[in-house]
């Protein structure tokens, strides 16, 4: 059996092909990057594809049995972009594709929802046996503010009380192998998140314990931390886009208890201070 994993460079996409060597011989991994020589580190063949250029993605996928779809980080080409690896699969004669989408995609209110949905609807209509693995939040999603936080005296947001489940990238990558690697999940829809939400005051809290400094939650309206973020350098857009996602945050679109991570993955999720140790220590 040969898998390929389409964003193999990114952040989870390193975590996913470094898992899958350790179940598998590095020659039936396939790397699907845009830059061939940024894999290198890799160990395991690498092979050019763009989701933006279909005629790259032929050959890219020829001979291969298994597809990870990582879904593309170009929000707004998103949708266009994974039916151009979905239909080149569909012609390649690949047997199974596993997609990352969203959590709750079906009814998240959340803006990024909207290409998720219409992906996970082109893979219906692909005839090609599919998986869908609905990710929840990343850890480092918000454990990577720490060190703004420290600085500021404050970990700043829009998310209010509302309760999120999120996983470090590494567990989520893990339930992908998990996936990846065996029969009997065609047909499914996992969703996936943290056994144990937490809310941004939790998390502020964990960070002042293992700091030994004051670090309060600050909760902003909507438009206030957009400006904040914006003062940080993030682009207008995706600062505007990252407030309202924490809006959605706060209405419970990033909360899940059914805890279909552990279960695929076989252990509990990495918990809140492991995540924020882990932060702080790089």
């Amino acid at each position: 059996m040969t898998i390929a994993v389409t964003g193999a460079t990114g952040q989870l996409g390193r975590l996913v092909v470094e898992k899958l060597k350790q179940k598998l011989p590095a020659s039936a991994i396939i790397a699907l990057v845009r830059s061939p020589e940024k894999a290198a580190d890799l160990g395991v063949p690498a092979r050019a594809a763009d989701y933006g250029k279909p005629s790259t993605l032929d050959a890219a996928l020829a001979g291969v049995d298994t597809l990870l779809l990582i879904s593309s980080n170009e929000i707004g080409k998103r949708a266009v972009q994974h039916n151009n690896v979905i239909e080149a699969a569909k012609m390649a004669g690949v047997t199974h594709i596993v997609y990352t989408s969203l959590l709750h995609a079906d009814t998240s209110p959340l803006s990024l929802a909207d290409e998720h949905r219409q992906t996970e609807a082109d893979l219906t209509s692909s005839g090609v046996p599919f998986t869908i693995l609905r990710n929840g939040w990343y850890s480092e999603n918000y454990t990577g503010s720490i060190g703004a936080a420290l600085a500021g005296g404050a970990f700043i947001g829009s998310a209010g009380d509302g309760k999120i489940a999120a996983a470090p990238r590494a567990d989520y990558a893990e339930a992908a192998v998990a996936v990846l690697t065996r029969d009997g999940d065609a047909g499914k829809t996992y969703e996936l998140a943290g056994d144990t939400a937490w809310t941004l005051s939790e998390l502020a809290a964990e960070i002042s314990r293992q700091t030994g400094k004051d670090i309060p939650y600050k909760n902003l309206a909507e438009a206030d931390y957009a400006a904040a973020l914006k003062s940080h350098g993030v682009p207008d857009g995706f600062a505007a886009a990252i407030a309202s996602w924490d809006v959605g945050a706060a209405k419970g679109a990033l909360f899940d208890d059914g805890q279909q991570l552990s279960t695929l993955i076989g252990r509990p999720t990495t918990p809140l201070s492991v995540a924020v140790a882990t932060a702080l220590k790089s």
